[in-house]
């Protein structure tokens, strides 16, 4: 027998949890899973090395967004790798650093590393990670910089109580909590908000789980979907305002926290709900309990780009399946913008419902007229303009035959920073189309977000610069026509008295913001 090689896990064309009930996990054993051998550099981490394993600041002025957070509570199952599969489900919103931290009763285990979850994780690596309870997070950041030491979970501990946290959001009041931290002499070890909160909450007065969190929902400002867990307990919460989404779902035995509902679906979970704005959700062994918002909570502000852009169109959005919105996204827009065409098309993935949705509105039949390299990342959350610039080169191929001698309806979801739409609408042209009309869902992004999205200056959205007639000359389109603040609001339900932040497009933010912040401000 030679020597025992570490080895990629490779994603499984069935539920994980089924295989986990047939064979529970016990130390030492082989994950019941075929694998390939890679070689790659790896890092991890256990509480005790915590103080010494993150130094220097990122090299990179990365622009960067929603992150993807899961936690696992499930007594005698796998839960690393449930966090594992967790994080392959929520890879969309984040692609630069994976990590998953778990406990065991009596301690708490820690691993992070760069790179998409299939690179991050070998199986010693999962094999490490011992115990019952487990959170992961997957990153692409809004506040610090590309780097390890920024990768979650983040680690925090005061006095008796220890505690591993991810994070999705952004705090708008992070330098002010750091300075308060730092008074107090601890010396932080990344640049994000989100060691502010997990020492904030490490730190926070009280006893019981209710003081802690009332004094921590006080304290921050912005918006955050948390896993955290202790050595015994897991724990979800989310902001007042619900801005970052955040779902439970339960297991035989166990229970489920994620982002987006696509990654209970993957694990075998039953959906049960939304975690509500305020609320936070506490699981031991003592079963469930919610602890509810501790004071009059604000207007309901959840992100209307999640519906938009980031989640998966098979996650269920404040109890729709996205897919639906999507869909009625496209006939509100042909509705609002028709034109004489041949063909409609989507910019895939993520416009292909409201490309369908477009179709069905207008009578023009729909076809897929480009094809996606799925192997290449979204163009809009990697690190770097040149390598968005790149990707877009890369990662669609027209259909000639499609498109050849026709009148084009390009359907796309949103237009940033317009970096992928003057390549779409020139690769349309060479394979033939006689006419390009874009139509978008997303109402022209003037205003930067500071909730999570990396939309920290309005010098980086083109539409806080050009005329729309102006965005259409430059992307080089016939045509070009926004959904209206109203048209998207009515598709997502807020005809039906849903209230949603809309402040990307409208400046009307539901927390006062500085208008410009500086996402590396932290790594100063």
């Amino acid at each position: 027998m030679g020597q025992r090689q570490d080895k990629r896990l490779p994603f499984p064309l069935f539920s994980p949890f089924a295989l986990l009930r047939r064979r529970p996990y016990t130390r030492g054993a082989a994950l019941p899973l075929k694998v390939a051998a890679i070689t790659r550099h790896a890092r991890g981490a256990s509480l005790a090395s915590l103080s010494s394993r993150r130094t220097g600041v990122g090299e990179d002025g990365s622009l960067h967004e929603a992150c993807g957070v899961i936690g696992v509570y499930a007594p005698g199952m796998n839960v690393a790798q449930a966090a594992f599969y967790g994080l392959y489900a929520l890879q969309h919103r984040g692609q630069e650093s994976a990590g998953i931290a778990t406990a065991t009763g009596d301690r708490i285990h820690c691993y992070t590393n760069m790179g998409l979850v299939s690179q991050a994780f070998r199986e010693s690596d999962l094999m490490r990670l011992e115990g019952h309870i487990a959170i992961g997070h997957t990153r692409y950041s809004t506040t610090g910089s590309t780097h390890i030491r920024n990768a979650q979970p983040l680690m925090a501990r005061s006095g008796d109580l220890e505690l591993a946290l991810a994070h999705n959001g952004n705090v708008i009041n992070a330098q002010e909590l750091r300075a308060e931290l730092s008074e107090l002499g601890y010396t932080f070890t990344s640049s994000t908000d989100s060691e502010a909160i997990a020492n904030l909450l490490a730190y926070a007065p009280g006893q019981e789980w209710g003081e802690k969190l009332s004094y921590l929902m006080r304290r921050l400002q912005g918006a955050y979907s948390l896993t955290v867990l202790t050595r015994d307990t897991l724990l979800g919460i989310r902001d007042p305002r619900g801005v970052r989404p955040l779902c439970l779902g339960k297991l035989n035995g166990g229970w489920i926290i994620a982002s987006e509902s696509c990654a209970l679906d993957h694990l075998g979970a039953t959906y049960l709900r939304e975690v509500e704005p305020g609320e936070a959700v506490v699981i031991d062994g003592n079963g469930l309990r919610s602890i509810p918002y501790a004071g009059e909570l604000p207007k309901a502000a959840p992100c209307v780009f999640e519906h938009i852009y980031f989640a998966r169109p098979d996650s269920l959005l404040g109890g729709n399946l996205t897919y639906l919105t999507r869909r009625e996204m496209g006939r509100q827009l042909a509705r609002e913008h028709p034109v004489e065409a041949d063909v409609v098309i989507g910019v895939p993935d993520s416009a292909t419902a409201a490309a369908v949705g477009y179709a069905q509105e207008s009578g023009i039949p729909y076809s897929e007229g480009l094809v996606k390299n799925r192997y290449i990342g979204r163009t809009f959350i990697q690190p770097d303009q040149r390598i968005r610039d790149l990707g877009v080169r890369l990662k669609f191929n027209p259909l000639p035959e499609v498109i050849g001698g026709r009148r084009v309806v390009v359907v796309d979801d949103s237009i940033v920073r317009g970096t992928t739409t003057p390549q779409v609408v020139s690769l349309l042209r060479k394979a033939g189309a006689t006419q390009v009309h874009m139509r978008v869902c997303a109402p022209p992004i003037r205003y930067p977000c500071h909730f999570g999205v990396d939309m920290a200056s309005k010098q980086e959205l083109i539409a806080a610069n050009m005329s729309v007639d102006e965005v259409c000359r430059f992307i080089g389109a016939d045509s070009l026509g926004y959904m209206s603040v109203e048209g998207l609001l009515k598709s997502v339900g807020g005809d039906a008295g849903k209230t949603f932040c809309a402040a990307c497009f409208t400046g009307k933010y539901p927390i006062p913001v500085q208008l410009e912040m500086d996402k590396l401000a932290l790594e100063r």
